[in-house]
C-alpha cells in the first residue's frame, strides 16, 4: 500500500508513477477524501468538546441544587446533550463511510517504480540485460512437449480434462517423477546453498492474507474461492509467506528472514482466456518453488539481485539457455516496484518461456499487512521490505527439460543433476 502521506504531500509523483504504469489517476479523489475525512473528524471533536462540557454543567446543576429554575437548566442541558449526541453519531456514520472509501481507493493503488525501472506500457517495453548460455540445436525436427508427453506417454492432457475440464493435466509414471524430482532438487539447493528456511504453509487463507499480498481487492476474478467458508486457493506460495509476520514487530538483528516453499497454485486465469492453452504451459492447477525474503530497507537492492541469482543458479545447473528480462513499468505485477522475469528456450514450441518473477516490493506489501522491525533497541518500528520470486515454476521447467533434452529416437536425457532424485538417467518411449 503507498503511505496516504506520500500521497497528500507529493501527489504529482505519484501521479507520475500511475501514469507510467498506465494506471487510472485516482490521486485527486483520494485527496478530496482524505480533505473530507479530516474535516468530519475535526468536526466530530469540535461538537465531542462542547458535549463534554455540557456534560459537565449537567452534573454541576444537579449537584448543585433543586428548585424550578434548576429543573429548567438540567432539561435545557439534557435537550443540548442529546442534541449534540446526535450530530456526532451522524458524523461517525459520514466518516466510517468516507474512510472506507478511501481505503478501498488506496488498496487500488499500484507499488510505485524504482527509477531504473524501463517505461512502457506492455511487455514491448521489457528489456532483457543478459542471456547465459545457447539454445539447443538439432539434428532433427524437436517436438512440443504436448506431442513429446503423449508419445512418452507422461502427460496425459484428455484424463485431466476428463477429470477437471479444460487447463488441466495428468502427471504419469516417469512425468509426474521427474516433476517430483525437480521439486525436491530446487528445495534442496535453496535451503543447503542459499540459506532459506523452509515453510509448508496452508493453501488456503483468509481474505486479508490476499489483501496484505496485494492479491485483493484488485484481482479476485483470478483467483478460486470456498464461499462457505470464506477461504480462498492461493495464486502462489508467495500469499502466505507474506503474512507469515503479519502485525508483528520484528527484534533487531533479526533481519534477513529467507523463506523458500513449494505449493500447488490455482489460478483462473481469465485474463489469459483463449492465448497458451495448448499443452501445460498456462494451466489452472500447477506446483512453483517459491522463494521469499524479508530485508531491511537499506540492504533491498542487493537482497534482490541475490534472490535473482539463486533462480539463475536452477537454470544454469540444468543445463538451459535463459536470460534475464527486466520488466517496464506498465508490465509489472501490482505490488512490484522492480521485476526481473527468467525466460528459458523451449525449442519445441520456439518460444522464451517465463519460469520464474523475482519482484522488490518495497515497503508495499509491509504496510498492507502491517510488517514492521526495530533497526535497533529502542527504535521506533519501521516498515521492512519484501522480496519474492519463483524458485522456479515447475511446469515451464519441465516444459523446458523435455523439449531441450529429447533425442531423435523420442526419448529423453535427464540431467545429471537430478539422477540422484529420479533414479533414472533417460525416460525412453514405451
Amino acid at each position: 500500500m503507498i503511505s496516504l502521506e506520500l500521497i497528500r504531500h507529493q501527489p504529482e509523483y505519484i501521479k507520475e508513477a500511475l501514469k507510467r504504469r498506465g494506471e487510472e489517476d485516482t490521486v485527486d479523489t483520494i485527496l478530496v477524501l482524505d480533505t473530507q475525512r479530516r474535516s468530519l473528524v475535526t468536526e466530530r471533536d469540535r461538537i465531542r468538546s462542547q458535549h463534554n462540557e455540557l456534560s459537565r454543567q449537567f452534573a454541576q446543576s444537579k449537584k448543585e441544587g433543586s428548585g424550578r429554575g434548576s429543573a429548567a437548566m438540567e432539561n435545557r442541558l439534557r435537550q443540548e446533550i442529546q442534541a449534540l449526541v446526535k450530530q456526532i453519531q451522524n458524523l461517525e456514520t459520514e466518516n466510517t463511510e468516507v474512510e472506507k472509501r478511501l481505503n478501498e481507493m488506496l488498496l487500488f493503488i499500484p507499488n510505485i517504480p524504482l527509477a531504473a525501472v524501463p517505461d512502457g506500457i506492455d511487455e514491448t517495453g521489457n528489456k532483457v540485460i543478459r542471456e547465459i548460455g545457447t539454445p539447443s540445436e538439432f539434428s532433427f525436427s524437436p517436438l512440443a512437449h504436448w506431442d513429446l508427453g503423449e508419445k512418452l506417454q507422461i502427460i496425459d492432457l484428455q484424463r485431466g480434462a476428463k477429470l477437471s475440464g479444460s487447463r488441466f493435466s495428468v502427471l504419469k509414471g516417469a512425468g509426474a517423477v521427474l516433476e517430483r524430482a525437480l521439486q525436491n532438487w530446487m528445495l534442496d539447493l535453496h535451503l543447503n546453498n542459499h540459506g532459506y528456511v523452509e515453510v509448508h504453509p496452508p493453501v488456503l487463507v483468509r481474505e486479508e492474507i490476499l489483501i496484505g499480498s496485494g492479491n485483493l481487492p484488485k484481482f479476485g476474478d483470478n483467483l478460486y474461492r470456498d464461499a462457505e467458508e470464506d477461504l480462498w486457493l492461493i495464486p502462489t506460495a508467495e500469499v502466505p509467506l507474506t503474512n507469515l509476520h503479519r502485525d508483528e514487530i520484528l527484534d533487531p538483528g533479526v533481519l534477513p528472514l529467507y523463506y523458500v516453499s513449494c505449493t500447488p497454485c490455482f489460478r483462473r486465469e481469465k485474463t489469459a482466456a483463449g492465448r497458451d492453452t495448448r499443452g501445460i504451459k498456462r494451466v489452472h492447477q500447477f506446483n512453483k518453488v517459491e522463494m521469499y525474503k524479508f530485508v531491511e530497507p537499506e540492504q533491498s537492492e542487493a537482497e534482490f539481485e541475490s534472490l535473482v541469482a539463486d533462480a539463475e543458479e536452477i537454470c544454469r545447473s540444468l543445463g538451459l539457455a535463459y536470460r534475464v528480462v527486466k520488466l517496464c513499468a506498465g508490465d509489472m505485477g501490482f505490488p512490484s516496484a522492480m521485476t526481473y522475469d527468467l525466460e528459458v528456450w523451449a525449442p519445441g514450441c520456439e518460444e522464451w518461456l517465463e519460469v520464474s518473477s523475482c519482484s522488490n516490493c518495497t515497503d508495499f506489501q509491509a504496510r498492507r499487512a502491517n510488517i514492521r522491525y526495530r533497526p535497533a533497541v529502542g527504535s521506533r518500528p519501521e516498515f521492512l521490505h519484501t522480496i519474492n520470486g519463483s524458485g522456479l515454476a515447475l511446469p515451464r521447467i519441465l516444459i523446458a527439460l523435455l523439449e531441450n533434452y529429447q533425442q531423435e529416437d523420442g526419448s529423453v536425457v535427464i540431467p545429471d543433476v537430478l539422477h540422484s532424485y529420479t533414479r533414472f538417467s533417460v525416460i525412453h518411449p514405451p
